[in-house]
């Protein structure tokens, strides 16, 4: 279109438009046969940025002291994170060359500021064990006791041989300490009650 040249017949220029709009759509037509839809997510190890919006008050648990948590997420997820206070919250940006990263990350990041809820379960990890139940994390910086009643249905006087440091449980969220705001949980609470006409019958 930019040309210098006088005296170019108008019935040129629709011309030339009609052929550019024919072409155009002949292009597309076959971009569409190729793909008819784009596609949901880039490859996998396509670099990629996500970005998250949390609540002001978890900037700070994000953070951790000195920087420890962030700096952590970033190293064990190999992604790049920063974390701005803009419009009284927290933005999230979340850079990496691999989804993997990212969504690991994202979970991380989702975990802390999670509020838990009573009555929902979650996927914990067992973080010491003490003589009247086992303290887990069932959700990144968040701790909770199993107590050791809380464990089975059975009755049991120790811990010694069912359960270790680092054994991965299921467990519900069946309250919290009215003194110390601690979490409490049960893996009982997620097993079927052993039927009552069948004492010595074995947990399933």
């Amino acid at each position: 279109m930019d040309i210098k040249v006088d005296g170019l017949k108008m019935e040129v220029m629709r011309k030339a438009l009609d052929q550019a709009r024919r072409g155009r759509l002949h292009i597309l037509d076959a971009m569409y046969n190729c793909i008819p839809a784009s596609r949901e997510d880039v490859k996998p190890h396509a670099p990629r940025m996500v970005k998250l919006f949390i609540d002001k008050e978890f900037i700070g648990a994000v953070i951790g002291p000195g920087g420890k948590v962030i700096q952590e997420i970033q190293r064990e997820t190999g992604t790049t994170i920063t974390l701005e206070e803009i419009n009284n919250r927290g933005e999230v940006s979340i850079f990496s060359v691999n989804k993997e990263g990212v969504d690991k990350a994202v979970s991380w990041i989702k975990g802390i500021v999670a509020v838990p809820q009573i009555g929902d379960t979650y996927d914990a990890v067992v973080k010491s064990i003490m003589p009247f139940g086992a303290f887990v994390e069932f959700l990144p910086g968040k701790q909770g006791l199993v107590h050791i009643s809380e464990v089975s249905w059975k009755r049991l006087e120790t811990l010694d041989g069912l359960v270790k440091e680092g054994d991965a449980m299921k467990v519900k969220l069946i309250g919290t300490d009215p003194k110390s705001g601690k979490f409490k949980l049960s893996r009982k609470a997620l097993i079927p009650k052993p039927d009552q006409q069948s004492p010595t019958e074995n947990e399933s």
